[in-house]
């Protein structure tokens, strides 16, 4: 990770789950850090987030939407992790256009800024899983169809191609990373726009039961964010990952009856219960789910270090002792 010391880094969404813990990762290594964040109540960030390290990063409030000053943030970085983004599914559907803003045409107005600019930056663009849709098949690799269920995958895809198309036409290195499901200190728990993980965490640190949509025999596979940095950190180092695409995952998977069962096995006691799929949820539920990583252990050698005990046990001592700077304005 030597290529990072010393250089100027860019992180959207800075002040949000990952782009804070990727920035005091890219701090320890002796980067120079320029945080970006909307601060928009719904999207996560945070600055408690960044308390421990809030002096020795450059922090700017801004919207990705803003051309201006992201064409002046981008004009003299090394590296640009470009982790903004709306991620709320449902969201989407009810402020399709805002979604469309934030995730597709602040994506194109990044990259042209790049192009006129900054030709020579490195960007690390944060996809998701969700663009494939309901699964044909498992493991998902990514030669899988993609059929996003809601208009965030449609949108995500659109920023995930952009970036792509300006690899390979005008030479911006750039690549996208497919998220599975990512967890861990920093992550949104007012609500489930981010995960439903984090309200579940939420729900058990303050006694009420867990609620799982329909029979809890869902698949899932999960990410602790300290794995999910390191994928970004080799993605932004290594050349072989330029004009690609690649899933994260894990081989850990797990029904969510028996996720909620692990949680409350952890010591902070809790019960769940079976709750009937909101309808809303319903339409654009994609079923079973987990990826196959080979291709990013093969390429980059990057694979999931933290098991879903420990990563688990790690996110919910977090929150027990922090609580209040995550829901307070939410009791």
């Amino acid at each position: 990770m030597n290529i990072f010391q010393n250089s100027n880094v860019l992180i959207t969404g800075g002040l949000g789950f990952i782009g804070s813990n990727l920035a005091r990762r890219l701090i320890k290594i002796g980067a120079n850090v320029t945080l970006v964040d909307s601060l928009i109540p719904t999207y996560g960030g945070n600055l408690f987030n960044i308390s421990d390290i809030s002096g020795k990063v450059n922090i700017n409030i801004c919207d990705v939407r803003d051309p201006y000053a992201m064409a002046y943030l981008i004009k003299d970085k090394d590296f640009l992790f470009n982790l903004a983004g709306q991620t709320s599914h449902l969201d989407s559907m009810s402020s399709p256009h805002i979604d469309l803003e934030i995730n597709a045409s602040a994506q194109l107005s990044i990259l042209e800024a790049c192009r006129k600019i900054n030709p020579i930056i490195k960007i690390v663009f944060a996809s998701t899983r969700q663009i494939y849709g309901k699964p044909d098949y498992l493991p998902v690799d990514e030669k899988h169809p993609i059929r996003p269920v809601d208009v965030n995958g449609i949108n995500k895809l659109a920023g995930e191609w952009y970036h792509l198309l300006y690899n390979n036409i005008y030479g911006i290195r750039a690549c996208a990373l497919r998220l599975t499901n990512t967890y861990g200190p920093g992550m949104r728990v007012k609500d489930a726009r981010q995960t439903f993980l984090g309200i579940w965490i939420r729900s058990l640190l303050e006694g009420k039961p867990i609620k799982i949509f329909g029979d809890g025999l869902q698949l899932r596979d999960f990410n602790y964010v300290d794995d999910c940095v390191d994928a970004m950190l080799l993605a932004g180092a290594e050349n072989e990952a330029n004009g690609k695409v690649f899933n994260l995952g894990s081989t850990e998977v797990i029904t969510l009856t028996d996720l909620a069962k692990l949680l409350i096995d952890l010591g902070y006691g809790g019960t769940y219960e079976f709750v009937p799929f909101p309808s809303e949820r319903k339409v654009i539920d994609i079923g079973n789910y987990y990826s196959d990583f080979s291709l990013i252990k093969k390429e980059l050698t990057w694979a999931p270090k933290v098991d879903l005990c420990e990563g688990l046990l790690k996110t919910l001592s977090y929150y027990h002792a922090n609580k209040e700077n995550y829901w307070n304005d939410f009791d």
